[in-house]
């Protein structure tokens, strides 16, 4: 079998792509806007149809200063409360150039917690402060595993800097997880959007 090179920086002379070589494709499931909410709930569209959903977060805004963009779970009762082990580290570079740090964060991890999980550090509250990223969601509908979640967001803080999170960890529950939960760790989500997607 003869091997086919773009050494010519064109793929012209490849007409076809094995069936095994697949790709991932995103269904846009549920899009929320927030105006002043106090929650953001995602309670249809999570179920065994994927085994992946993502959150897309775009300009999430606090109403209150000091405070963070966070998450939590459902499974199965009318409370979002699903015990959760996890961890959170961050980047973070101050708009002066005075201050810069890669550190672990034990005060916005769980242990065994049903608190809700912080996704961001302290998000500010003027016209130009808020937090984007996307957190993923793994196999919700499984009553045999724990449901793996990760996250990445981006932040202008209180202190103007810019901060990269990076948040990992799982419900540790037997039964499915049905809903979603976003808040802010104190006041209402002022603006913001959030898009929820099944990766087939």
């Amino acid at each position: 079998m003869a091997i086919k090179v773009a050494n010519n920086q064109s793929l012209t002379a490849i007409t076809s792509i094995p069936a095994s070589i697949t790709g991932s494709a995103m269904t846009l499931l549920e899009t929320q806007t927030a105006s002043s909410s106090a929650t953001l709930d995602f309670t249809d569209n999570i179920d065994d149809t994927y085994d992946e959903y993502v959150f897309r977060f775009i300009n999430m805004q606090s109403a209150s200063t000091d405070v963070a963009f966070q998450v939590n779970f459902r499974d199965g009762s009318t409370a979002y409360d699903a015990t959760k082990t996890t961890t959170f580290f961050y980047a973070q570079h101050s708009e002066d150039d005075g201050t810069a740090a890669l550190s672990y964060l034990a005060s916005r991890d769980e242990a065994q917690s049903s608190d809700a999980q912080h996704l961001t550090t302290n998000v500010g509250r003027t016209g130009s402060d808020s937090a984007s990223g996307y957190l993923q969601l793994f196999n919700p509908s499984s009553t045999t595993f724990v449901k793996h979640f990760m996250a990445r967001l981006s932040n202008h803080d209180t202190n103007g800097s810019e901060v990269d999170t990076f948040v990992t960890g799982h419900c540790n529950v037997t039964a499915a997880i049905d809903a979603v939960q976003f808040t802010m760790s104190s006041g209402n989500i002022t603006a913001g959007t959030i898009k929820l997607y099944g990766v087939s």
